[in-house]
């Protein structure tokens, strides 16, 4: 991820202002503040790891708070070479989050995910992240799943995301199209049948 030569540092500063990536917006369903990340509209040839850290602590962070919240992050559009900043980045944003906001993060729902993105993550999810903000990643396959976690009209949803539902409900489904579900694995869910190993990875164990 490196960033053009044709933006200042504090342009790029600004184009990260204006373009919101991150935006505190609304709350979830525990009442708790909620983090909006829009994939599609990280500039990752124009920005360096720099700058997006700089935004974060100085415009980002701040607005969270010492209280438990939670992140919202839209995958569609994201497109590697354009909008996907690679694992070196990924693994520097992390390092820039503070202690107390990591142990805060109640959950990570990750909207739209492709094929690829869960064949990432489950490959350098576990090295890219510590296992306790791993297993907090949530794969949100349909909106109307997001919204039994999330309130549903406090977050803006970008057109280009519904276009991308409609899209999809012209798939036809698969076991990983109904609720949501987690590559890592929880023993604790009760009422999971511990000799099946998919049970481990259901979201409606979770209260």
């Amino acid at each position: 991820m490196a960033a053009s030569l044709s933006l200042s540092f504090p342009d790029q500063i600004s184009l990260l202002d204006k373009l919101q990536l991150f935006r505190v917006q609304g709350r979830d369903k525990r009442g708790n503040k909620v983090l909006r990340v829009i994939g599609k509209y990280l500039p990752a040839r124009m920005v360096s790891c720099e700058a997006v850290k700089k935004h974060l602590e100085d415009s980002v962070f701040p607005k969270l708070g010492e209280k438990p919240f939670s992140v919202v992050y839209f995958h569609a559009g994201v497109q590697r070479g354009e909008n996907f900043p690679g694992i070196s980045a990924l693994r520097s944003f992390y390092d820039a989050v503070p202690d107390p906001l990591k142990e805060n993060l109640q959950a990570v729902y990750f909207v739209h995910p492709g094929l690829q993105a869960r064949i990432f993550l489950g490959t350098f999810g576990r090295f890219i992240f510590t296992s306790g903000l791993y297993g907090k990643v949530r794969y949100v396959s349909r909106l109307e799943f997001m919204w039994e976690y999330v309130r549903k009209g406090e977050i803006e949803v970008p057109e280009f995301v519904k276009d991308h539902e409609e899209e999809l409900e012209y798939r036809p489904l698969t076991t990983l199209d109904y609720g949501m579900e987690s590559d890592f694995p929880r023993p604790y869910c009760a009422g999971a049948n511990m000799d099946n190993p998919m049970a481990l990875y259901s979201m409606r164990c979770i209260s």
